[in-house]
């Protein structure tokens, strides 16, 4: 089997078994690629390298400048492609099982405040130009606030998700999993508003693109998203579908939930990525010591007039 078939065939497996999305289908297939190259220079097959050729490839990536997280993602795909020739038959060992990831930068999600979120939704409420645009709009900040849904969970809603007085949404999610998240009532009637704007074109889906028979594109999304920042006095270049939810995420656990409640609303399978909004409110409380108690930054004034000897 020539290193080409054996990885179209791991990117099948990937697509049908674990649902994998189309980006990350299509860096896999030019991290194999640029992984073929590098072992035909060292003189040996992609599914005979060995541990110490990974380790040379992997220490290459670091020298050409890749970032820590490129990094990240080809080992994983070195790990799960040598997994699936070891599941086939095609090898004893997985080579890359033992292969040490890079160090990854601790970065903070970026989230608004509950003001700017309020800002947001009031935007959509302006005399519009284009009514159903503003529609759409609410509809969606409404939902992605309210739920933390990705933006591919949102967009791939089907319009019967508001059937009957049902108050929670089922979503597929990454790797086809299915969670129930809550709907909240400003979430139902404004997605029910759009729903009836939208009547005539007879679409499948709750947004609509262009032409009703498939849904609202990405692009579609980020330029409506756009407009509403703008309205509402924001920087667009601080929106985006991910920044809404860790706003929703952010947002929960400062008013008191439960991580885990928080891990399956997400729809993470480890509880691990979860905690990272645990560094976020630390990150706040830190913030907020510092700006407001009276020891922050050395005692203001320690003593005051008792300083002066008597």
């Amino acid at each position: 089997m020539s290193a080409a078939v054996q990885a179209e065939s791991f990117l099948e497996m990937l697509a049908a078994e674990r649902g994998a999305a189309a980006n990350t289908l299509g860096a896999y297939a030019r991290d194999l690629r640029d992984l073929e190259s590098f072992v035909a220079q060292a003189g040996c097959a992609m599914a005979d390298a060995d541990a110490g050729v990974l380790r040379d490839y992997m220490a290459g990536l670091a020298q050409a400048g890749l970032s820590p997280r490129t990094q990240a993602r080809r080992l994983s795909c070195l790990k799960q492609f040598y997994l699936f020739l070891s599941r086939e038959g095609l090898r004893t060992d997985n080579p890359a099982a033992l292969l040490d990831a890079p160090r990854l930068p601790a970065t903070l999600p970026r989230f608004l405040t509950e003001e700017e979120v309020d800002a947001l939704l009031g935007a959509c409420d302006m005399p519009p130009d284009d009514g159903r645009r503003w529609l759409a709009a609410r509809a969606a900040l409404e939902i992605l606030y309210a739920s933390g849904l990705r933006i591919s969970e949102l967009l791939a809603l089907p319009r019967r998700a508001l059937t009957g007085d049902a108050r929670m949404l089922l979503v597929r999610g990454k790797g086809g999993r299915e969670r129930l998240v809550p709907l909240s009532v400003q979430a139902r009637a404004a997605a029910e508003a759009l729903a009836t704007r939208d009547q005539a074109l007879r679409s499948p889906y709750l947004f609509p693109g262009r032409d009703g028979q498939r849904p609202l594109t990405r692009q579609g999304f980020d330029r409506i998203l756009h407009d509403v920042a703008l309205r509402a006095g924001l920087d667009p270049a601080r929106l985006s579908p991910h920044v809404l939810r860790h706003s929703f995420a952010t947002h929960m656990l400062a008013r008191g939930a439960d991580l885990r409640a928080l891990q399956m609303l997400l729809g993470h399978a480890d509880i691990a990525t979860t905690q990272i909004y645990t560094h976020v409110l630390a990150e706040r409380l830190r913030a907020v010591v510092e700006a407001h108690h009276p020891l922050a930054g050395g005692r203001k004034g320690a003593g005051g007039q008792g300083n002066t000897s008597s």
